[in-house]
């Protein structure tokens, strides 16, 4: 992670952890000196809630965020901890990525699965 800032955090995998993750994202961002719009705040609102929604879903004990930011842009990644499941998994059926992609500011996302879960993530415009 050279040149960019970056932070992380252990959260347990629960319906909860939507609003704690939000509030870590904002307070963060905000300590880096970032003032995003309204508009821009609820995109990345949103978009932490839809990436740890979906990292909750995947039934691990525990998920782990991270941020990073740079030139403008922040990456927030969800890691679900949970092995096995194929990268576009969700739940409900729904494709997680194209409600990702829907929200305005979002610059990009992705998913894959490694040894250690399923990571999801998305860059959004600060």
């Amino acid at each position: 992670m050279r040149n960019r800032r970056g932070v992380n955090w252990s959260l347990e995998s629960a319906p909860w952890a939507v609003n704690i993750a939000q509030r870590k994202i904002t307070t963060q961002l905000e300590e880096w000196g970032y003032r995003p719009t309204p508009a821009a705040a609820e995109g990345i609102s949103a978009v932490t809630g839809l990436l740890v929604a979906a990292a909750v879903a995947d039934g691990g004990r525990r998920i782990s965020m991270h941020l990073s930011d740079q030139d403008q842009l922040a990456c927030i990644v969800a890691l679900s901890h949970q092995v096995g499941l194929p990268p576009g998994h969700a739940p409900d059926g729904d494709d997680v990525l194209h409600e990702i992609t829907a929200v305005p500011g979002v610059a990009g996302c992705g998913t894959d699965a490694g040894p250690d879960g399923r990571r999801i993530w998305a860059v959004t415009e600060l």
